[in-house]
């Protein structure tokens, strides 16, 4: 198993400290790092960007999407600077293959729920018993999760679908999205009965205002185990974000949205 470092190193406190010292030259707009980010990031990430803008006076760009995407994309040669992935795996291969110099820390452990939206026949409740029953009775027209093909938060649905004995029959209906914030964005559109999505989008006000949801038992699918790591040749700005990601700020963003980390 992949080290789980929680602590800045060194390396990255100084790597902090050397961008910090620059934030008052200014940033030139070929400066801004760009990170790839898994979806389930998308609200947490952009607040913690903007605090770190405030801080620093330092930016970055934020691309969203699959993690197995942005995967093949780094092995294709896209410019990012940071890959935020939300299943490690795929940081261990990259490391592997050579792309990173390390293999990256790891910044939360995911979790899925169902999402209903407000009027839906559907009940969010963990067991997915509702699901099962509506299945049963033909109820269910649609019924989106992220593409398990690549999408981590998909591959979890998948198996979480699997251990209630309902994917076979689910799998007809499915809407599949590209990522798991499309699946969000399927599943509360209103015409889904609902979906499975990361519970760090369930808990933003903007998701939260359409529909309702609940917490799918964590043992019911693989541990989503997501991990952070630098890409070979990242910037100062890059380090400095990277090692902001530890700071005391940016935690309480990420534990605002469900975000945790393994206690030691």
């Amino acid at each position: 198993m992949l080290p789980m470092p929680l602590a800045i190193t060194r390396r990255a406190l100084f790597a902090a400290t050397a961008a910090l010292a620059l934030a008052g030259q200014g940033q030139a707009q070929g400066d801004i790092p760009v990170i790839a980010a898994a979806s389930d990031l998308q609200f947490a990430l952009t607040e913690i960007a903007a605090a770190f803008r405030a801080d620093t006076g330092m930016d970055v760009r934020l691309a969203f999407g699959s993690t197995g995407n942005f995967a093949r994309q780094i092995r294709e040669g896209a410019p990012f600077q940071i890959f935020m992935a939300a299943d490690e795996s795929f940081i261990a291969a990259l490391h592997a293959d050579g792309f990173t110099p390390d293999a990256g820390d790891l910044y939360a452990l995911g979790r899925i729920v169902i999402m209903v939206p407000t009027g839906s026949a559907l009940t969010p409740d963990p067991a997915l018993d509702s699901l099962a029953r509506m299945l049963a009775a033909g109820q269910i027209t649609r019924f989106a999760i992220p593409n398990p093909d690549h999408a981590p938060y998909g591959m979890r649905a998948r198996e979480a679908l699997i251990t209630k004995g309902i994917w076979d029959d689910l799998h007809p209906v499915l809407v599949v999205g590209e990522n798991v914030s499309q699946a969000a964005q399927f599943a509360l559109s209103g015409n889904a009965e609902g979906g499975i999505i990361a519970y760090s989008l369930a808990l933003a006000p903007e998701v939260t205002a359409r529909g309702n949801f609940a917490l799918i038992p964590e043992d019911w699918h693989e541990p989503l185990r997501q991990r952070m790591v630098l890409l070979n040749g990242a910037g100062q700005v890059a380090q400095a974000f990277y090692a902001y990601m530890n700071a005391r700020a940016a935690r309480d963003i990420m534990d605002r949205y469900g975000f945790t980390l393994p206690q030691e």
